[in-house]
């Protein structure tokens, strides 16, 4: 047995060296087709962009020829005639995006220009030696890419002959910049580039390709291109030409022409010709990518090869030990299973005591509203009684009217009777809805809203101690994420507080103040009574812990409060009042910044 594994292990090394160099011929020609095809693809996503751009104008020269502020420049126009051209052109090239819009005369002077008010004015310049004015004033049209002689910038220049009956003719020219490709092409790091028939480069995504010749240029092209003054201010003497040709096989097996760029840089190139300025559309590509690729996956190979090996070894060393480790894993894997269903019912168990715990929570929750509401209720049943007594009274006096036949008096002890029975009817509303047991759904909460809430549900007890709440404006009402009665039993609890703390003053004072700033809400309330003592300050928010006598509370209200609280993302703070007195500050994020905490909690 041991000789077998030592015969495979060596086969397997002899395999290990010898599969790299498959590896990489393979890769490489896999690689390299996969390049030639995203080229191919591009090159006709950048074929199709380019003639897009030059469509967007192609029209728009024989547009304007049709206009009569341009055709009145066929007669010797006067200053106002030109004046209304010009500024016609200058709002179409406002409107539309071309570089320049002129208006040549049958002899090449320019008449009106969209950039009549530059210091790079084309109105008065002769261009009668640009092919595009000889071509429109032979053929109708005209087309041309080069470097302006008055402006210096390139651009594409489409011309169109307008021809008016009795009159010389026009030639209406737009002039296109297709720098934005070039810019796209450097942004993206692609390496297009378009020549002209010369085979001169005149816009790349390599700003080191510009102005140069794919291959060298004979003499009288160059002249040609002086005489026409296409590339004004370049010297092409001097330019080298970009590529250095050499001949290698594709992964089709078809021949394809690998080029040395600077000397160093070897690339795959796909050419197509655009018509019909007989442009030629070259896009390039790093074959190193491939070559590294592929250097890359014959490594893999050789790693493999080598790690099979040593695995054929390893595993003839210690085959008995993977044995022995065998048996141990049944026995392990038995021992996990029976630790999974002790922890699965570990969880079940979990599950259910969060459960029990919940509804402990929100039955003490609901308990401290009852016990709120137990602590208002001689005022609550004062607030009730009163208007009850009052309509008892009023009814009966509408009954005397109504004997009397007095209908005026009967309606308006009717309408006295129906505003009393309004108020009391707000009054149970409001203790319906804060002593029912609420849903945990947090949503959008006006801070306004909730300070009215409170104040009102605690206005039977306030009004029996002779008090009346403040509630200090404190600039536009902010929005919280919270449940609504859950943030109104918080505060509620703190203003029952701050009303018994003053009841035995004279002056009884009690407050709520609003702050807001920097994402964050502050809502204060203040009262003048006592305050709170130093040695009890830790204690407040014990559970069951209580400075009233027995009876008159759980003890639960201030560790409930903090509690919603704090699931609403905030806090809240006692501190001592100059002169006496305690205020509670409740801090809360805004909407906007509450929802980030509220999502990490939950």
């Amino acid at each position: 047995m041991t000789a077998v594994f030592n015969r495979v292990t060596l086969v397997i090394l002899t395999i290990a060296l010898v599969a790299p160099l498959a590896v990489y011929q393979l890769a490489g020609h896999l690689l390299l087709g996969e390049q030639e095809a995203q080229l191919q693809q591009n090159l006709s996503l950048t074929s199709r962009s380019i003639m897009a751009e030059i469509d967007r104008y192609r029209a728009l020269p024989e547009i304007l020829g049709e206009d009569a502020r341009i055709r009145a420049l066929a007669s010797p126009p006067g200053p106002g005639e030109i004046a209304m051209a010009n500024a016609y052109l200058e709002s179409i090239v406002k409107r539309v995006g071309p570089s320049d819009l002129y208006v040549l005369n049958d002899e090449g002077i320019t008449l009106a220009a969209s950039n009549h008010a530059t210091p790079q004015s084309f109105v008065g310049h002769d261009y009668s030696f640009r092919p595009y004015f000889l071509d429109a004033m032979r053929k109708g049209e005209g087309r041309f890419y080069a470097i302006g002689v008055t402006t210096k910038k390139p651009g594409y220049f489409l011309s169109s002959r307008i021809d008016i009956e009795g009159r010389p003719p026009l030639v209406v020219v737009v002039k296109a910049d297709l720098s934005p490709l070039e810019a796209a092409w450097n942004a993206a790091g692609v390496k297009t580039a378009i020549a002209d028939k010369a085979g001169l480069v005149f816009l790349a995504g390599d700003p080191r390709w510009r102005y140069r010749p794919l291959q060298p240029i004979d003499q009288p092209m160059l002249d040609r291109l002086r005489d026409e003054r296409t590339y004004d201010g370049v010297n092409l003497d001097r330019a080298q030409p970009i590529f250095k040709p050499s001949r290698t096989k594709t992964s089709a097996d078809t021949d394809e022409a690998l080029i040395r760029f600077d000397g160093s840089q070897r690339l795959i190139t796909r050419t197509a010709a655009l018509e019909p300025d007989g442009w030629t559309v070259i896009a390039a590509t790093d074959s190193r990518q491939a070559t590294n690729s592929a250097l890359l996956w014959a490594l893999a190979a050789l790693a493999v090869g080598l790690m099979s090996g040593a695995g054929v070894h390893v595993i003839n060393q210690r085959r008995q030990l993977i044995a022995m480790r065998l048996r141990q894993s049944v026995l392990l894997e038995q021992m996990v299973a029976e630790r999974t269903r002790d922890l699965a019912a570990e969880v079940d168990i979990r599950k259910r005591t969060e459960e029990e715990l919940r509804q402990t929570q929100e039955g003490l929750i609901h308990a401290e509203k009852m016990a709120a509401l137990g602590r208002m209720s001689a005022a609550i049943v004062h607030e009730v009684s009163q208007p009850l007594a009052a309509l008892d009274s009023t009814l009966a006096t509408a009954g005397v009217f109504a004997n009397r036949d007095e209908q005026t008096e009967v309606g308006d002890r009717l309408e006295k009777a129906r505003g009393l029975i309004r108020r009391m009817q707000r009054t149970v509303k409001h203790l319906k809805t804060f002593s029912r047991r609420d849903a945990s759904d947090l949503e959008c909460v006006s801070v306004d809203a909730v300070i009215a809430n409170v104040v009102e549900l605690a206005a039977p007890r306030s009004k029996s101690l002779g008090l009346k709440v403040q509630i200090v404006e404190g600039g536009p009402s902010p929005t919280v994420i919270a449940v609504a009665t859950r943030l109104e039993q918080a505060m509620l609890n703190l203003l029952l507080n701050a009303i018994d703390a003053v009841q035995d003053r004279r002056d009884p004072e009690v407050k709520i103040e609003q702050t807001n700033d920097t994402g964050r809400v502050e809502i204060s309330i203040v009262d003048n009574g006592p305050g709170i003592a130093p040695q009890l300050r830790e204690r407040v928010w014990e559970p069951f812990f209580t400075t009233k006598l027995t009876g008159e509370g759980l003890g639960l209200g201030l560790s409930i409060a903090a509690t919603i609280i704090r699931e609403c993302g905030g806090d809240i703070a006692f501190s001592a009042v100059e002169g006496g007195g305690t205020r509670a500050t409740i801090g809360l994020p805004i909407a906007a910044d509450a929802q980030r905490p509220l999502e990490a909690a939950q």
